[in-house]
């Protein structure tokens, strides 16, 4: 562990921007069950350039809505006010997942593209799955690799080491924390921890590679989990009908997900993850 670079970390990470002020008041309202639309009308009313980035969000394709969306309140009407919320904090945070990522080769757009993705991914996977708060998944999909904004600039300047390390075969979050003493989910969470998230947001996030780690699982953690696997994978499976990546059979029993329905999610993530970056993306 190089303890300096790990003390660097840590500073960047208080240092890291904080949430833009709608999104951060949003993000407040998320967690207050008495949330009225006059209050979200409320806040967005001082931010007409975020108003017009949700309603062309709701007159999307992505959510099929009929009639044409005219109006905040319209739009919690037909999404829900804590789908809306989510994709107003989604919509400010877009700015900072938009840029380029060193260490892990990722450019500008990749990284916010693989987040939207992973998103659909999570959204298709509980669809019918009456158990799961389809509520509580976006946001934790979306926000899960958050971390690598701050540890791309260590990765890059330590990636000879954490590639011969991921080269035995140990899993590349692991080599991670071996040279860094930290990783980009533990960063992950931790930004969002500074942002004032929601503690289930906030585990999704810190635990997504690792979901059998907590001692109490977590079904948000399950889906995001396996979310960007299949992402990571494009629902390809081997020549034994698994995944051709290493999967936790304890999240696919706690899930009861079948494994067959990877290739249709995966054909769905492509045909709609051009129209939801669009609109989720704030100019």
């Amino acid at each position: 562990m190089n303890q300096p670079n790990l003390e660097k970390i840590m500073s960047n990470i208080r240092s890291f921007p904080s949430m833009p002020a709608t999104g951060a008041k949003m993000l407040t309202m998320l967690q207050n069950p008495e949330t009225s639309v006059e209050e979200i009308e409320g806040v967005l009313r001082h931010d007409p350039g975020l108003t017009g980035n949700l309603l062309k969000l709701a007159n999307s394709a992505y959510f099929g809505i009929p009639s044409k969306v005219s109006s905040v309140r319209q739009a919690v009407l037909l999404l829900g006010l804590k789908k809306l919320i989510q994709l107003v904090v989604a919509s400010c945070v877009s700015a900072v997942m938009d840029k380029p990522v060193p260490g892990y080769d990722l450019p500008p757009g990749d990284l916010w593209r693989h987040s939207i993705a992973v998103s659909i991914a999570a959204e298709a996977l509980i669809k019918d799955k009456k158990d799961i708060g389809a509520d509580e998944i976006f946001t934790p999909a979306l926000l899960h690799d958050i971390g690598k904004l701050i540890l791309g600039h260590f990765v890059k300047d330590e990636l000879a080491d954490i590639e011969k390390i991921a080269g035995k075969g140990i899993p590349y979050v692991v080599a991670e924390n071996m040279v860094l003493g930290t990783d980009h989910a533990e960063v992950g969470a931790k930004i969002l921890t500074h942002w004032s998230f929601p503690r289930e947001v906030i585990e999704a996030v810190r635990w997504h590679h690792d979901p059998d780690f907590p001692e109490q699982a977590n079904a948000s953690i399950d889906i995001v989990y396996l979310s960007n696997l299949l992402c990571q994978t494009r629902g390809k499976t081997n020549e034994n009908g698994g995944l051709s990546y290493d999967l936790s059979p304890a999240v696919i029993e706690r899930l009861g997900i079948d494994v067959s329905q990877f290739d249709s999610i995966a054909g769905n993530i492509s045909e709609w993850v051009d129209e939801l970056t669009d609109a989720l993306t704030f100019h």
